[in-house]
């Protein structure tokens, strides 16, 4: 079974990759989501997107936009640096993104554009592996669709995404308005999905936090390929290798946690990784998470969250694990 790190807005960038991977890691990385327009104009910020150090054979570029052109046009941007392949977002719900067209609108289109889409990224993928040589594997990430979906459509699209060529799917089993705390995923239409379609590869993903919650994904959707897990890994960043272990029986990579030095070290990465621009948010996103597996968490998370500087952050980090000195370790075994 992979265990797949997803993709995650101001999350899934270098910084947290290292920290990861520190760990032993994972199967792939899907890289947070790449606006094609930004990246075609040269933005400031997209180089950033862009590093591929830690992991390069297990990276995945994940290319966000609601212009079919555009889109394709990114597609040997990105394999310049390397890889596995190549991901669409069909299946962020966020109103900010759908509603310019992106995201899980592509599921909502006239399926005769988003067919015109795969093709012209399908394109693009075959010419770069003609220049460079080796295969860039073509992936979509949706969900099941809007609220009125049906087995029906679904299905009529995941179709023609096998027809014109994806290798692989990973299904975040609900619909676009279902959130995370109310509604449990659809695990079996994962694996209904694996069923009908023999050479389709597919992922799951949502609700995967855990060795329990990792069985009972893997008891429901038994011809699914790999789990993808997001929040849960910035909570423990570790959690990858865990899983393996008790998944696949290998060896886990550390079995003992410095969870301060993990927390000093990601700042440490953001500041040699991100733009200083950058740094407020994406110290903010991760500790939102991280500090929520401690006892004095909520304390922890408001006093790094009031975000002045690195410096002052790492006095904050140091200064928590002083006053609670026995949440510093923590044994994998």
């Amino acid at each position: 079974m992979k265990l797949i790190c997803a993709p995650m807005a101001t999350l899934s960038h270098e910084a947290f990759r290292r920290i990861t991977e520190s760990f032993g890691g994972c199967h792939e990385y899907f890289t947070e989501m790449i606006n094609a327009t930004s990246l075609l104009h040269n933005g400031p910020w997209e180089k950033y997107y862009l590093i591929n150090e830690t992991a390069p054979e297990k990276i995945v570029w994940q290319l966000t936009g609601s212009e079919a052109e555009k889109v394709a046009a990114a597609v040997p941007l990105v394999c310049e640096h390397g890889g596995i392949g190549v991901d669409l977002n069909m299946g962020c719900s966020a109103p900010q993104i759908y509603r310019t067209g992106a995201g899980i609108a592509w599921m909502i289109k006239d399926i005769s554009q988003t067919r015109n889409l795969v093709k012209l990224v399908k394109k693009e993928l075959e010419k770069a592996e003609s220049l460079y040589g080796r295969h860039f594997r073509f992936s979509v990430k949706c969900r099941l669709g809007d609220e009125d979906y049906t087995k029906e459509k679904y299905f009529d699209f995941i179709q023609m995404l096998y027809d014109e060529g994806v290798e692989l799917l990973t299904l975040h089993p609900r619909t676009k308005k279902e959130k995370l705390a109310r509604f449990l995923p659809k695990y079996e239409m994962a694996e209904e999905t694996a069923c009908r379609f023999k050479n389709l590869q597919v992922y799951v993903n949502g609700n995967i936090k855990d060795l329990p919650s990792a069985l009972y994904a893997a008891k429901l959707c038994p011809s699914v390929k790999g789990m993808m897990i997001a929040r849960q890994a910035a909570v423990s960043p570790w959690i990858f290798s865990l899983l393996d272990s008790k998944l696949n029986s290998n060896p886990l990579k550390v079995d003992k946690v410095d969870r301060m030095q993990t927390a000093l070290d990601f700042t440490d990465y953001v500041e040699k990784y991100q733009p200083e621009e950058f740094y407020r948010t994406r110290i903010q996103r991760f500790f939102a998470y991280y500090c929520s597996q401690f006892f004095f968490g909520h304390a922890f998370s408001a006093e790094v969250l009031n975000y002045t500087g690195i410096e002052d952050t790492k006095k904050k980090i140091e200064g928590y694990f002083e006053r609670n000195p026995h949440e510093r370790f923590l044994e994998l075994n």
